[in-house]
């Protein structure tokens, strides 16, 4: 992380700062909706309300909340987005695929993700990715990184954000929710990496083997076709 000026990951001057925004978002899901709509377009507008018709009125807000958090930080540095979109993913609820969609792997939209309220690893990194993306994060900068979670001794799906291509990367997480670097997560091992259009295979050092399109990755190319024109 030397390549930064200013560190990614939380440190002890701003703890009090981002706790503050974290009871503010939760007060703003909690929030009459009328309150919600003073800068969503009436598109999306419209589309929280779909959303809420089928999936209740909670889930309108939640699709608020993401416009919201959306619009307040187009023009943030990239450490406040960051902080900003893995914080508010982060509040969604942790659901095995098979519980959630019935079956056994599943990659969700960000608005089935928010829709429901909740998805496995695949879907927190795979939302936080899509918004990231809409926030003008180059795509080269960002990788959804599939790993093994050690201490849990199973297979999970992170995000990584390169500042710059020979940096070590910050690592977005819904298990570990606060912004680290890499080198700083031990209980991570990488096995393969991804993005709009490139797939690597992980090795020990340095930021993998380049292996091909993320097109071979059959998941991804499925989530791709099922994405509306709200999340692309």
């Amino acid at each position: 992380m030397g390549h930064l000026k200013q560190p990614i990951y939380f440190n002890d001057g701003k703890r009090f700062m981002k706790s503050f925004r974290f009871v503010l978002f939760v007060c703003f899901l909690l929030a009459p909706s009328y309150l919600l709509y003073a800068q969503i377009s009436d598109t999306y507008r419209a589309l929280a309300a779909k959303i809420g018709a089928e999936y209740g009125g909670r889930a309108e807000k939640r699709i608020l909340a993401w416009r919201q958090v959306i619009d307040e930080n187009r023009n943030a540095k990239i450490v406040d987005k960051l902080n900003a979109i893995n914080n508010f993913f982060n509040l969604m609820d942790f659901v095995d695929d098979i519980n959630h969609w019935g079956k056994k792997d599943y990659w969700a939209t960000p608005v089935e993700f928010l829709a429901t309220r909740g998805g496995d690893c695949e879907d927190f990194t795979i939302a936080k990715y899509f918004a990231l993306r809409e926030l003008g994060v180059p795509d080269e900068k960002l990788r959804l990184v599939y790993v093994k979670a050690l201490k849990l001794n199973q297979h999970h799906m992170v995000l990584a954000y390169y500042h710059k291509p020979t940096s070590v990367p910050v690592i977005l997480d819904n298990l570990d929710k606060v912004l680290k670097p890499a080198s700083k997560r031990r209980d991570l091992l990488p096995i393969y990496s991804f993005n709009a259009e490139n797939l690597w295979l992980s090795k020990e050092k340095g930021r993998g083997v380049l292996v091909g399109g993320s097109s071979r990755l059959s998941l991804w190319t499925d989530l791709n076709n099922r994405l509306t024109e709200f999340e692309k």
